[in-house]
């Protein structure tokens, strides 16, 4: 069974009679106001705005001449102006009920269209017939005066509120075309490519498999490929989401969309068009946006089973009133309109979208963006939450951690001054975390001479002719300064999952500088909350073992998923799943953005990408991960809340529907319609008054 992506239904893919293909994605519709919504978004968002205002206007104004302001202009009786008002809410607003009800039918399905369309045309034929008897016919009922009240207020309002409920969930739903397209913007739109000698700019659909591709500094790379000429640092982040540029050399693969920061670079086109890296991860969010099946909706499952019997219901009581007990047509027809009417889903149509709207709010009032009531309903469920960590755990941002003096001539000082002297000629990360380290400590760079930088080892300048070298063991091994003196220094700080740079002045080695990508604040304190709450809690990242091993312990995590590429995270996502786990995916990069679609509910953090905000259910807007726990939690609350209000949708209506079948007009009590009224306007305020109650949540930490 596939998914709804606009109402939520099910639908049978072998009958579904509305269908439509986006960018390789088949979705199915359980009506074509639904298949019209989906293609035209903007458009079903305008037409909502104005049936909302023009239903609730003519609503409010119905009510006022029923209730409080009585009419009879050009001596028509007021009856008959509240007929003229509420006739186009009830066919101009409620068309598309009864387009879904018909629809519903040909499905032979039930809906809330089907009980909606149902209850409001009861109400709404109940009244035309008092209004225009003895006008347009006969006197139908008796003469008692108790069958002269008219529900066209009810029909309206109803209809009104139900429509500025579907507005308001338009506004707030997530659109999955929009987060695809802008995953397609990340690939450029023209390669340079050497053909015959000669450089030429072609569109990069016209790339080939073996082209050879030019790639300057600061361009992004067209398609995936290997490098054949040429070392360059290049930034992945925004396809692995590691912060720090990846060395790259003659026989190194590169991906396509990510970008060159260092030297020119010639690369060999591998893969193109739909077989990059980037066009398999769109491929992954359409599938798994597509392909997720979430928890039906209580209300749908419900309306399925109580449409039928309540037709049933009146129906039957009709034919026995008036075929066993040979009472008079119009008492057994008010029977009958009596059943419809008290069975009117007023409190059923806002059960859910009062309590998902009130904790919806409550949620972005502590930070926490929640999409639709499909993730807000889900979230308490799950049993697993996997963690992106760079990004997401961590800052993504490399800093300094460690400062070794190897020389006792000098101080901590005087190492990072020397080392900002060199990486004030270079713009690579770990560069930046030195500058940005002796910044903080107050140091002011001096300016250097004949900067060289060596790509994947260091860089290299002279100052007071004597050379200032900063890198790895390469560059002082090419420079034959030996490091096997402080190699169990390097051994014990790399093994904390961080990198080394060596300091060296002249031919000294002076110090060693660790720097590494450091937790977010709160990161520790949301694991160890999520662990006391019962969830089993998961870290996947892109590093080597060691490094994730050294994250992990310093926040508690037990469950590690390392060196893990992008097309395969949202692989572990349903690895975990078909073990009957309930997953969520928390990330902030282009990467994370299929595990978040495959996950039970994505949840991104505000720092993150917009791609990985579109893909993600839940965006913590504070990019707090404690909000993690107060999704879970207020999630847990607001379900609570919709199951008492559908408790209390048909409590009042149910416990009527045998009053108004005549189960006590052997003792003399006739139901009158108008209880009909009371029942929904006393099950909608319980409704609304206990949803109202989640605006004294308080978040657990």
């Amino acid at each position: 069974m596939a998914k709804d992506v606009i109402c939520g239904m099910y639908v049978d893919e072998a009958k579904a009679k509305f269908r439509t293909v986006q960018d390789g994605a088949t979705y199915y519709f359980c009506s074509g106001s639904c298949l019209e919504a989906f293609l035209k978004p903007e458009k079903e968002k305008r037409n909502l705005r104005y049936l909302t205002i023009f239903g609730l206007g003519i609503g409010l104004l119905t009510a006022f001449f029923e209730y409080f302001y009585k009419i009879s202009w050009l001596g028509i009786h007021n009856h008959i102006w509240l007929f003229l008002l509420a006739t186009p809410v009830q066919f101009i607003v409620g068309w598309r009920f009864y387009k879904g009800t018909w629809d519903a039918i040909k499905a032979r399905q039930a809906n809330m269209d089907s009980l909606i369309a149902l209850g409001t045309s009861a109400a709404w034929v109940y009244s035309t017939i008092v209004a225009f008897q003895g006008v347009l016919w006969p006197v139908i009922f008796p003469a008692t005066g108790a069958m002269t009240e008219v529900y066209f207020t009810e029909s309206g309002l109803i209809i009104g509120f139900i429509m500025l409920g579907k507005y308001l969930e338009h506004i707030v739903k997530g659109k999955a075309s929009k987060s695809i397209r802008k995953l397609m913007d990340l690939q450029p739109r023209l390669a340079t490519v050497v053909r015959k000698g000669e450089e030429i700019q072609v569109p990069v659909e016209q790339v080939k498999v073996g082209d050879v591709i030019i790639v300057k500094p600061g361009e992004k790379i067209a398609v995936d490929g290997i490098v054949i000429e040429g070392h360059s640092s290049i930034d992945q982040s925004m396809i692995t989401g590691e912060s720090i540029p990846v060395g790259k050399k003659a026989g190194d693969d590169v991906i396509g969309a990510t970008i060159n920061k260092g030297s020119l670079l010639k690369i060999k086109a591998t893969k193109v068009g739909e077989a990059t890296t980037l066009a398999q991860i769109v491929k992954m969010v359409q599938e798994s946006i597509a392909s997720r099946a979430p928890m039906q909706r209580l209300a749908d499952v419900v309306s399925s089973y109580f449409v039928p019997v309540v037709i049933a219901i009146a129906v039957l009581s009709f034919l026995f009133w008036y075929f066993v007990m040979d009472l008079h047509f119009p008492m057994a027809m008010t029977m009958l309109i009596s059943v419809l009417i008290i069975a009117c889903p007023c409190a059923l149509g806002i059960a859910t979208p009062s309590a998902i709207m009130i904790g919806a709010g409550k949620g972005a009032q502590n930070g926490i963006l929640v999409k639709s009531g499909e993730f807000l309903e889900k979230t308490h469920k799950i049993t697993s939450i996997i963690f992106d960590k760079t990004g997401t755990l961590t800052k993504g941002e490399p800093s300094v951690t460690d400062i070794v003096v190897i020389d006792s001539e000098y101080i901590d000082n005087n190492v990072i001054k020397l080392a900002a002297v060199a990486e004030k000629g270079s713009e690579h990360p770990l560069g930046q975390a030195v500058l940005k380290k002796a910044d903080d400590m107050k140091i002011k760079a001096a300016n250097g001479e004949s900067y060289k930088t060596f790509a994947g080892k260091g860089i290299k300048c002279s100052y007071k002719n004597k050379s200032i070298l900063v890198g790895n063991r390469l560059l002082l091994k090419d420079n034959k300064i030996e490091t096997r003196g402080i190699e169990e220094k390097i051994q014990r700080l790399e093994n904390e999952g961080k990198t080394v740079v060596i300091v060296a002045y002249g031919k000294d080695m002076i110090g060693i500088i660790a720097i590494a990508d450091t937790l977010k604040e709160f990161s520790r304190e949301a694991v160890k909350e999520l662990k006391r709450m019962g969830k089993e809690v998961w870290m996947i990242t892109g590093d080597n073992e060691r490094t994730a091993k050294a994250i992990a312990s310093q926040l508690g995590i037990g469950n590690i998923m390392a060196e893990v590429l992008p097309q395969d995270k949202a692989k572990k996502v349903k690895e975990l799943q078909h073990k009957g786990k309930i997953v969520a995916a928390v990330g902030d990069g282009i990467n994370d953005a299929p595990m978040l679609a495959q996950a039970d509910v994505g949840i991104s953090v505000g720092a993150g990408t917009d791609i990985a905000k579109e893909t993600g259910g839940i965006v913590l807007i504070k990019n707090d991960l404690r909000d993690v726990v107060t999704a879970i939690d207020l999630s847990k609350k607001t379900v609570n809340k919709m199951k008492q209000n559908l408790f209390w949708a048909f409590f009042y209506n149910v416990a009527l529907i045998p009053v108004a079948a005549g189960a006590l007009y052997p003792f003399g009590i006739l139901f009158n319609p108008i209880f009909a009224a009371i029942a929904m306007a006393s099950s909608s305020i319980t409704v609304v008054g206990n949803a109202m109650l989640l605006n004294f949540y308080k978040a657990r930490i």
